[in-house]
């Protein structure tokens, strides 16, 4: 049987339960940034399923209303803060 491509296996992690990047960056040996490009096409591959996400939100303040949901900002736009929480994600 073929190995599974790491799309595959983030799509499988997703479908299991809610992971961040970093999450899944540990479990599947990825580097984080690349975990974003590959959820970014699991989403659009997607047929009778659905990618949720939960945003990044900024610790100290608590906006949320970042512009790209599946990205990793460095700081809040509102406060400036570098205290963010990472956005998650989870296949349904």
């Amino acid at each position: 049987m073929p190995e599974r491509t790491t799309r595959q296996r983030i799509a499988d992690e997703l479908r299991e339960d809610v992971a961040t990047a970093g999450v899944l960056s540990t479990r599947l040996d990825v580097p984080a940034p690349e975990v974003y490009e590959h959820v970014r096409h699991v989403a659009r591959s997607l047929e009778d399923e659905e990618l949720l996400v939960s945003p990044p939100e900024c610790r100290d303040c608590g906006f949320s209303g970042f512009d790209d949901p599946v990205n990793a900002p460095s700081r809040c736009p509102e406060c400036r803060s570098e205290n963010l929480a990472e956005a998650a994600f989870k296949i349904e």
